[in-house]
Formats: structure tokens, sequence, C-alpha cells
């Protein structure tokens, strides 16, 4: 649903021509880029796809580029710069966190290009977490309770003297592992141990927050905003733990789906209002323009929904089963969203529902193997309601599809109900 409001924002960046097919830059080289490539194929007007560095899905899409973009730096956005106006690329799509919180977006802005991903003074609401609740407490948005520390001892000794179970975070950039549960003070000092003096995760833990440990049901909320419009997407619901049964630890992600029963709409309404909507307009008063997507990861407690954080792209895997029940034009959503007008684009969903099973190597989110062979995809396929994205995949020396990450596939399903 759009919502027209007028604030004080900056410009909107003039992009590619309103007409004719429009060249498309991917940055990453996971799951959510295979599914974002894949839609973007789709569109209309959708002209050559490039993947930076892709894999061994989106190669059958377009052409994957060894262009280096992590960690970001003059020299890697100069050489992607280059790549842009050498091939004429009217639209940049941002994936991961990472760069987008190093300003990549901020370094490809030029004239006639579109980059979809929010500037790094936006993408902070992600890369920082404590900075994130400190914009939440101002803003009035509902959050758990927590104390931020810089330093290990009173860290320490505050976990230990709780009598309630607390959630122990990174602040940083941890890629989706930087959040520890914990049922007792015993394993909050653990986990407060193991982030700030045993550095599990560098630098992202030498910042730690300590907050209450909510209880209910998690969701997503993806909205897509244009600076001044905000657009809500189905929610969906991701599983985090690596065993069955929702057993071992946090991973990145090992499945999504969507719609999710779990959040109705007078909720999904609330949580617009009081999260997405205030978020932005909290930005836009420190004179900053989101546009992009803003992710806020929801826990729906007995007194109401609370965030338990804020991304700023989108998910991996819940935007597998988004891209697969989207039924309008990406591309031109995208590029709405980049030039602040989200009000004159259609957003149509397929009714089904989509599932979508993650596929992850041996030993993960520990070591794992690579160089794996991979068969049965084209098998799977044949069922017109099943797509498998590939996400740690490479083609190998010998023309072979093997695996060459942790979580290697997510193989997606629409049906009429979950069950």
């Amino acid at each position: 649903m759009a919502r027209p409001r007028t604030p004080r924002t900056a410009p909107a960046p003039e992009g590619p021509a309103r007409t004719g097919p429009v060249n498309v830059l991917l940055i990453g080289a996971g799951g959510r880029e295979h599914a974002i490539g894949w839609k973007l194929k789709q569109a209309k007007r959708c002209g050559k796809l490039h993947f930076a560095p892709g894999n061994g899905g989106t190669r059958e899409l377009g052409v994957n580029v060894d262009l280096p973009f992590e960690p970001v730096n003059t020299k890697h956005a100069d050489a992607i710069d280059h790549y842009c106006r050498d091939h004429g690329i009217g639209l940049v799509v941002i994936g991961p966190e990472d760069p987008l919180c190093a300003g990549l977006a901020d370094r490809l802005a030029a004239p006639g290009r579109a980059v979809f991903g929010p500037v790094a003074e936006a993408a902070r609401l992600e890369g920082d977490k404590a900075w994130a609740k400190e914009l939440m407490r101002g803003a009035l948005i509902p959050t758990a309770d927590s104390k931020t520390f810089t330093r290990a001892e009173p860290a320490l000794a505050w976990a230990e003297a709780r009598e309630t179970p607390v959630v122990v975070k990174a602040a940083g950039l941890a890629r989706g592992k930087g959040v520890m549960v914990t049922d007792s003070p015993e394993e909050a000092v653990a986990a407060v141990d193991q982030l700030m003096n045993r550095r599990a995760f560098g630098e992202a833990g030498e910042t730690v927050i300590i907050e209450e440990r909510l209880s209910g049901q998690e969701v997503s909320v993806l909205a897509l905003v244009d600076g001044q419009n905000i657009r809500v997407l189905d929610p969906a619901q991701d599983h985090k733990a690596v065993g069955e049964g929702d057993t071992g630890p946090n991973t990145g992600g090992m499945g999504a789906y969507c719609p999710t029963p779990v959040i109705d709409e007078k909720t999904l309404r609330t949580v617009e209002r009081e999260v997405l909507v205030r978020a932005v307009d909290a930005l836009r008063r420190g004179g900053v323009t989101f546009r992009g997507v803003l992710y806020a990861g929801m826990m729906l407690t007995a007194g109401g929904p609370k965030t338990l954080e804020f991304n700023t792209r989108f998910g991996d895997p819940e935007t597998q089963p988004l891209m697969m029940r989207l039924k309008g034009d990406l591309l031109e959503l995208m590029l709405a969203t980049c030039g602040g007008r989200l009000d004159e684009v259609d957003l149509d969903w397929d009714p089904r529902v989509c599932v979508g099973v993650v596929v992850c190597a041996g030993g993960y989110p520990g070591d794992y193997r690579k160089g794996d062979p991979i068969g049965g995809i084209d098998d799977a396929e044949e069922d017109p309601d099943v797509k498998v994205f590939h996400a740690g995949t490479k083609i190998d020396r010998d023309g072979l599809l093997v695996t060459a990450g942790g979580r290697v596939l997510c193989v997606c399903a629409l049906a009429g109900d979950l069950k």
C-alpha cells in the first residue's frame, strides 16, 4: 500500500530514460541476487543483466563479471563506475549490506544512472545497531529495553547480574550471525566474552548491545521507500537455526515463507505507522533521505509489535519467496524507488504461498566443504511452480556446477496453502 507524503527530502537523482531498455548491474553473489536477477529478467524494459560477481545460476541470466567490491575503496568503486560507463548501465542494484554501509551507493551515483540501495548515512540503520537503538528511542519506535557497552568489563558485570534472559548483539555487521540469544547469566557472560574478548566477529563486536529477551513470533516486514512514499511488501518469516526443529546455531537464514499468517493486517499497519514511517522521518530530520528497502525485523509480543533491528536491503532468504510471488514489474518498481515515483507504479502479488528451503554444505555455519558436484536442479524445475535459486555455487574448470559456499541453494515452491 502506497503512503503518499510530502516531507522535505533531497531531490531524487536523475536516472535512466523512462522509455527504452535498461542495462542492469547487480552487486552480490547470493541467492538474493539470483532471485532479483531472475525477476528483473522478466521486466519489459530489462536490457542486459550483469552480475558482480554472481554465481553458478546468474550466469544463465546474463554475464558474471569479476569486479571487486569488498572492501569498498576508491579503486574498487572507480572500477565499477568505469564498467558501468563502458557497458551503458542504467541501474545498479546493490544486494549485500557491507557495500551499502561502506558507501558504494554514494560513490556510484551518476547522471542517467539509478542506484538501488540507500546512501551510507541511511544504511547506518543496519551497520550500527547501537546508533539505530538511539534513533529508535528518540523516534518512539517500540523496541526492547537495552544497554550499550564499549568495554568488556562493565558488559560482563551487567550480563552476570541479569535475572531475566537477555540477547547479546554485536553492534556492527556480522553477516546475520552476531546475535546470541541466552537463557541464563552464564550464557550471557559467555556471549559477551565471545564477542568482546575473543572477537568472534572481529570489529563488529567492539560495541555490544545487551537487551531484554522478547517472547513471541518473529516476522520480517520489508518496504520500498523512495524518500517520501512507503510501500509495504507482503510480510515473510525466516528461520535461522541450522538444524532440524530449530536447533543449532543461528545462520544467515535456512529458509523463509511468504506471506506469513502470524501478522494480521491491523498489526501490519501498526508496524508501518509506528516503525517504518517514524524511522524514515527520524532520518529525514537528520538530513538523510532514505531510498531503497527498509526491512524491520519485528517480534510480535503480548504488548504489541517491537522492533528487533533494521536492515537496509532485501533479506536473504526472504527475497526468494518474495520474488516468486511478485507479479509486478520489478525493474519499474526499482526505478520508481530511486526516482521518488513509487506512487506511480503497481505492486501485485500471486495469491499463493511460497516456501523456500535452504540446502547448506555440511558443517555450516562452521567450516564446510567446497567443490562438491550438484545435480538434480533441472529435474526439480520441471514443475513450473518450483524454482531453485543458487547461492554458494560456481562453475569449476571442468564446466561442472559445484558448491562454493555455506548456503548452497534455496529451493522455492508455490502452492495454494502452507501445508
